[in-house]
């Protein structure tokens, strides 16, 4: 949504849905914290009694949560199952499936994909390493774009101009927190053909990413993670051979996915 309030067409946004979808972004990015009634009408800059109505009205629809007090909000079960119905009507996650499996199986390591969604990189499907396990899924979370072997890919696609005006926040000691220095490291990223995240985003885990060009400028990429400790220069040679060829068959295949009826092809 643009500043003045307008959707794009520049039609005039519905106050009492666009204050819907911004509490639903704000208990999901709050993740295992929930939030009380009055911390939730001071982010959002709304009355109490307003802010307690919409969530009365989205608890009985089940989009938001609340303990037994009545006191705790949190994001509700509907939430997931309106991003599994993204993740499953999206023809290009189902068709990039079987090549994280492949890669997977290849290599032994985390394969992910992710999609640009403005400055963060959202997880679309991941292939755990047996070796690594997280105890948390990656998918449905972001990642600031800066941060990491996916969004860095991506933002290779993209002229320096149309970088998101830093400082960038720093995920760890290692992560580019300057316009400037984030350019330089992707000059590269584009010489090289592919990322390297090495501790940027995670300690201790280093990411080789590859945008999938299907679309240009590329909104998709597909990464390898692998912990530092395991990671030796013949390991990373094949990680880049295996993923550039994965990445092959996918631009290879996917601009035909269509499931048996018409391609949709949406907008970024």
């Amino acid at each position: 949504m643009s500043e003045t309030g307008r959707a794009p067409g520049g039609v005039r946004e519905v106050k009492s849905a666009a204050r819907t979808v911004e509490l639903l972004e704000l208990l999901a990015a709050r993740g295992d914290r929930p939030a009380r009634l009055q911390e939730l009408a001071d982010a959002l800059d709304v009355p109490r009694s307003s802010m307690y109505a919409l969530l009365q009205t989205l608890i009985s629809r089940g989009w938001v949560r609340t303990d037994i007090t009545g006191s705790l909000y949190g994001i509700g079960i509907h939430a997931l199952l309106t991003g599994t119905g993204y993740l499953d009507s999206d023809p290009r996650v189902r068709a990039v499936r079987p090549y994280l499996d492949e890669a997977s199986d290849a290599l032994g390591e985390t394969i992910h994909m992710g999609r640009l969604d403005g400055r963060d990189v959202a997880y679309l499907a991941t292939r755990e390493s047996h070796e690594y396990l997280r105890t948390i899924s990656r998918v449905g979370r972001r990642l600031p774009a800066h941060a990491g072997a996916l969004g860095k890919a991506l933002l290779a696609e993209r002229p320096d101009d149309d970088l998101p005006e830093g400082p960038y926040q720093a995920l760890t000691p290692h992560t580019h927190t300057t316009p400037d220095s984030l350019a330089a490291d992707l000059a590269e990223v584009r010489a090289r053909g592919y990322s390297v995240d090495r501790e940027e985003g995670v300690p201790g885990i280093v990411g080789f990413g590859f945008a999938l060009r299907y679309d240009a400028p590329a909104q998709d990429a597909i990464s390898c993670s692998v912990p530092v400790a395991r990671l030796s220069a013949e390991h990373e040679e094949r990680i880049v051979a295996v993923m550039r060829e994965i990445r092959a068959k996918i631009e290879a295949t996917v601009p035909g996915v269509g499931g048996g009826g018409e391609a949709v092809h949406w907008r970024p």
